[in-house]
This record gives C-alpha cells, sequence and structure tokens, in this order.
C-alpha cells in the first residue's frame, strides 16, 4: 500500500512563512526579539522541578486516568473555577493540551462528511482536527444564532489570538443551541488564569452559573504550560460529561495516550502550588503593560476587547492616516528586530491584525519596548 498523507488535506505549516520576516529582524543591530510563538521562557518552578525528580524512578506502566492524588488536584482547581463533580467523576490527563485538540474529534467518533464548526479567527490546530477526521470544517462566528447544524463544535475563550473573553450569558447560548443540535462542544480554556481585566478566571462552559449541573455533550480542556511554565513536560487534561470522558479513557487505553509518571507528579505539584502560578501571572502582567504603552507611543492599538490571554492583538488604528496589512506589519516590526504573527495564520477576516506573545524574557521585551518607542510606525 503506498501511503499518502495527501488524503487528509493539511495546510502548510503557517510559521514557516515567517522565515524571511526572522531573518531581517535578526539582523538587527541589537539582534531577534521573537514574540511570534507563545512558548514560555520563564523557569519552571523549583517545587515542579523537585517533584519530577522524585517521581524519577517509575519502572511501571503509569494508568491512563492517572494517579489518585493526581485526579484530585485536577478536581480541586476545577473547584476553584467554579466547577462541580459528583462522587466518581473522572477527568482524563493528557500528554499536552494540543494532542488533545488535534485528536479530540476523531477519537469521540466524528466520521468523514461530519460538520466541525470552528471560530472564524483561531488558534490552527482546531481545523486539523476536523482534516484529521475527515470531517467538513466550517468557520462561524461567536454568535451561535448564526451558526449551522454540526456534529462537534470548538470554542475557545480567553481566544488565542484575540484574547476576547465570553460573558455567561453567552455560554449559556452555545450550551443552550448544543442541546438543541446534539452536538458535543470542547471549549479550550487554557488561558483561562490569565484575564487581565480584574478577574482571577474567566467563566467557564462547565460553571455551575452556565450549564445548572447538566454537561451532557460538554467538555472543557486546560494546560499547565501557560501558569506554571510546563509547555516542556506536556501536561493537560479535559473534564466534563463522564459519557465522553470514560469512552476517552477506553480509547487511550488501548492506543497508549499516557501521560509518563513523573509528569503526572509533576503536574500534582504545578495545580497545588498557587504562589508560584501567581507570581507568573504577575510577571506576565508587568510585560502586558509595558508592551502596551510602548505600541501605543508607536501608533499601534491593542484591540480593547483583548481583555485575557498571553498576547497583544495589534492594528493601525482607524483614524491613522496609513491603515497597514497584518503583513506590512509584520514586515514593519521586523525592521525594529521583533517578529510578530500575521493575522492570516489564525484566518481572521479582515486581515490587518497581528499577534504579539508576551513569551520574551524581562530583558527582551524591555528592549523591544525602547526599539517601538524610538522609532514609531504610524
Amino acid at each position: 500500500m503506498a501511503l499518502n498523507l495527501d488524503t487528509f488535506k493539511l495546510p502548510s505549516f503557517p510559521w514557516d512563512s515567517l522565515t524571511p520576516y526572522k531573518e531581517l529582524a535578526a539582523k538587527h543591530p541589537q539582534g531577534l526579539v521573537n514574540l511570534s510563538v507563545g512558548s514560555p521562557v520563564d523557569d519552571t518552578p523549583k517545587s515542579v522541578q523537585q517533584a519530577l525528580i522524585g517521581a524519577a524512578n517509575s519502572p511501571s506502566y503509569p494508568t491512563v486516568v492517572g494517579t489518585s492524588q493526581l485526579q484530585n488536584a485536577i478536581r480541586k482547581h476545577l473547584g476553584s473555577r467554579g466547577l462541580k463533580f459528583a462522587e466518581g467523576d473522572l477527568v482524563l490527563p493528557t500528554i499536552g493540551s494540543k494532542e488533545a485538540v488535534a485528536l479530540l474529534p476523531w477519537q469521540l467518533g466524528v466520521e468523514p462528511g461530519d460538520t466541525v464548526l470552528i471560530p472564524n479567527c483561531a488558534y490552527p490546530t482546531y481545523e486539523i482536527s476536523a482534516l484529521l477526521a475527515h470531517a467538513r470544517v466550517v468557520p462561524v462566528d461567536p454568535d451561535p444564532a448564526t451558526w449551522p447544524d454540526a456534529d462537534f463544535v470548538w470554542i475557545n475563550y480567553p481566544a488565542n489570538p484575540h484574547g476576547e473573553v465570553a460573558s455567561v450569558a453567552r455560554l449559556r447560548e452555545i450550551v443552550s443551541w448544543a442541546r438543541e443540535h446534539d452536538a458535543v462542544v470542547a471549549s479550550d480554556e487554557c488561558y483561562a488564569q490569565l484575564n487581565w481585566a480584574g478577574e482571577e478566571s474567566t467563566p467557564s462552559l462547565l460553571s455551575e452559573e452556565v450549564i445548572a449541573g447538566d454537561n451532557h455533550n460538554l467538555l472543557v480542556l486546560y494546560s499547565l504550560s501557560k501558569q506554571s511554565n510546563f509547555a516542556g513536560y506536556r501536561g493537560a487534561f479535559v473534564a466534563g460529561d463522564q459519557r465522553l470522558i470514560r469512552a476517552l479513557i477506553e480509547l487511550r487505553k488501548h492506543s497508549g495516550f499516557i501521560v509518563p509518571a513523573p509528569v503526572q507528579a509533576a503536574m500534582v505539584e504545578a495545580l497545588e502550588d498557587e504562589k508560584s502560578m501567581l507570581a507568573q501571572k504577575e510577571k506576565y502582567r508587568s510585560r502586558r503593560e509595558a508592551l502596551i504603552s510602548a505600541v501605543e507611543a508607536a501608533g499601534l492599538e491593542n484591540d480593547p476587547n483583548a481583555t485575557a490571554g498571553l498576547y497583544l492583538w495589534l492594528r493601525t488604528p482607524a483614524n491613522a492616516q496609513k491603515t497597514l496589512t497584518s503583513w506590512e506589519l509584520v514586515g514593519a516590526l521586523a525592521e525594529r528586530g521583533i517578529l510578530v504573527a500575521p493575522a492570516d495564520f489564525y484566518q481572521a477576516n479582515p486581515s490587518g491584525h497581528v499577534r504579539m506573545a508576551l513569551t520574551a524574557c524581562d530583558e527582551q521585551i524591555a528592549q523591544a519596548c525602547e526599539r517601538l518607542k524610538a522609532s514609531p510606525i504610524i
């Protein structure tokens, strides 16, 4: 049999198209400041590192469902966000959230020809998840009243790239739509702890005030990568409808999708180390405030709805004498040694925005701010 990976109809990896801009930015006398990817750069908390080391002697196979300590830590964390669990409810640890996002529709039985809805401005892996299941992908706007019939829906709040947060009322509308259409809704909430509008966390699809005790066909995904600089460990989890969670556990038993035992131990510590999580949030808050001030001095504006998450969503102001496209903004920032991601990567329409990540060390953030203030774009 001849392998044919084209059968999935996967798009080109978008970041490859940034290569010439990265090369341009690297020519800056002070070097490249890469704000195009949201990859954590600060140290993983010492307590988490020690937990990993302490569990390094792990000769036996771990379980898909994880240790009882991990189950309890995940439920406690979600409980702090307003989610309730019945006795015996399970959550599903995953090997980072990207593998869960990419494979979830297929693992839940989405078939060729089924319809998967994704946000019309979104993290690219939602589309990939549908293509891997050979499903039909339909981008939709945030209002469920405009959505067509579908089998599976991705939502993402706080949203990547644009940082918008869904209200409890909007989440209730989504749940109502899901009931009417008997569709599974998966909510990617990996930025939930990074709310800059005064809230400790953002409303969840599974909050009691949203679902009133009924989580049928509803799932939430969360990652430790951002809150605990855990990206290199690959630790995340899925919670929600027990019928779906238990089906996923059985499938993953057969296919070997298991979080390594030392990582499970580190996840427990990361979820319990609230002090480190809050300290990391304050680092991002400081970097965000510095960058917002600098981009405003450079003549750009951050979207006023970008009130959460790990990114700025920048554009030239509507009243500016010249409006730049996404790629023109990418080029202008690259000339200043700063690399960002264009809106095109996220199927944003109309284009005109760029995504600027907060994930660089304090020294590099300070350099980026200095360059923006010294050399305005508009």
